[in-house]
């Protein structure tokens, strides 16, 4: 949504994520970005699964975004110039929206399996 409101490249932040695999460091590739944003979520999905308390899930998962945010962004991202390079409230945004997303589904399917 930022990069359209902005008039950034829509794939900017995908293909920036390739550069997170070894070897492609200064390489940003789209479909690497796709390959990294799926193990990486799916990482963090089962994590926020298995850990995230299951009172007020959608709450506590956005605060794990906002987490997940302060610890990979100025360690990990910044290492990056692919990465470096993008407007950073977006990128805190998207963590916390994730979270969000993924406490949400768990506590819906919580509730359907009572």
């Amino acid at each position: 949504m930022h990069a359209l409101a902005t008039g950034r490249g829509l794939l900017d932040a995908s293909r920036a994520a390739g550069t997170l695999i070894p070897g492609r460091e200064d390489r940003p590739g789209l479909i690497a970005g796709g390959v990294v944003h799926f193990v990486v979520s799916a990482f963090w999905g089962v994590m926020l699964g298995r850990f995230l308390p299951r009172r007020h899930t959608a709450a506590w998962g956005a605060l794990a975004g906002l987490g997940i945010a302060a610890v990979s962004l100025p360690t990990i991202g910044r290492r990056r110039p692919a990465i470096a390079s993008l407007p950073q409230v977006p990128q805190w945004a998207d963590n916390v929206a994730f979270g969000f997303v993924v406490g949400w589904i768990l506590c819906r399917s919580d509730a359907e399996a009572s």
